[in-house]
């Protein structure tokens, strides 16, 4: 069994934050204060941290070549299962979010074919998240 992970990202506005992760991809709010707030990203530790200094200007990145696409770096995700991606992906075009990577089947007919589409927070983070039919023999496939 997996543990859960914990990540803490900087956001430029904690009620944008909680409209986003909350609201939007329906994550529960943990613990909180007047500067970070946690979140239940699918059984994560996820916490917003407020960096006002941040302002309109968000996050800047990278991006490197994978499957003909340009993936920002540093990006962060949740590997799902493909009936909860397929439902992610639905409420996200729902509610017009812009994509970086629309989703895609990546690496068709190839060890660690994945279900992934990438796009990003209010403040500019880079989210990806991924699905595979068969998770443990496909998750680490060489």
């Amino acid at each position: 069994m997996l543990t859960p992970f914990h990540l803490a990202v900087q956001v430029r506005d904690l009620a944008e934050a909680r409209r986003f992760y909350g609201e939007l991809l329906g994550c529960p709010e943990g613990r909180s204060s007047d500067t970070w707030v946690d979140f239940n990203l699918f059984g994560h530790q996820f916490v917003c941290h407020l960096n006002p200094a941040l302002g309109g200007e968000g996050i800047e990145d990278h991006r490197n070549p994978v499957d003909g696409h340009g993936v920002p770096v540093p990006h962060f995700g949740v590997v799902l299962q493909m009936d909860d991606w397929e439902a992610l992906v639905d409420r996200l075009t729902e509610a017009g979010i812009r994509f970086e990577i629309e989703p895609y089947l990546r690496f068709r007919g190839e060890p660690g074919e994945q279900a992934t589409m990438f796009f990003r927070d209010p403040t500019g983070n880079a989210i990806e998240f991924k699905a595979f039919r068969d998770i443990e023999g496909q998750l680490f496939a060489t």
